[in-house]
């Protein structure tokens, strides 16, 4: 019993984190597009609203356990998207900047497997918005 209030815990705290991502690339929309821009992104004001979405979709679908897969599906894409372009660590010669760049190249590789290994999961989960 106490593993589903943990997977609970677990699923409000990584769908939060990327409901919260997702926001904020709305909120700092401007500045998020400015930098996309400077990083050589095509269309940035699109691709900021655009993976905006794709984090918000999928952290709304972890927290409330509904449309699992395509949730997922929507954070494997912004992650394929946003990994290799906006953190090519291997790529910058500055060394500070060249290590803030990979680790969250890092982090993004270990979400990535974190939202990958929730397909293992069965659903519907427990206390999901899913029938």
């Amino acid at each position: 019993m106490t593993s589903i209030y943990l997977f609970l815990l677990g699923r409000i705290l990584l769908g939060g984190y990327f409901l919260n991502s997702g926001w904020a690339h709305f909120k700092n929309f401007k500045s998020m597009a400015g930098y996309a821009r400077s990083m050589g992104v095509p269309a940035p004001e699109l691709a900021v609203g655009g993976t905006g979405v794709l984090l918000a979709a999928g952290g709304l679908s972890i927290l409330t356990g509904f449309w699992v897969q395509l949730g997922i599906a929507s954070l494997i894409v912004f992650f394929l998207g946003v990994t290799f372009k906006m953190h090519a660590f291997w790529k910058i010669q500055d060394q500070q900047q060249m290590w803030m760049q990979r680790m969250l190249f890092m982090r993004n590789i270990a979400l990535t497997g974190a939202v990958l290994m929730l397909l293992s999961i069965p659903q519907p989960w427990a206390w999901s918005l899913m029938f």
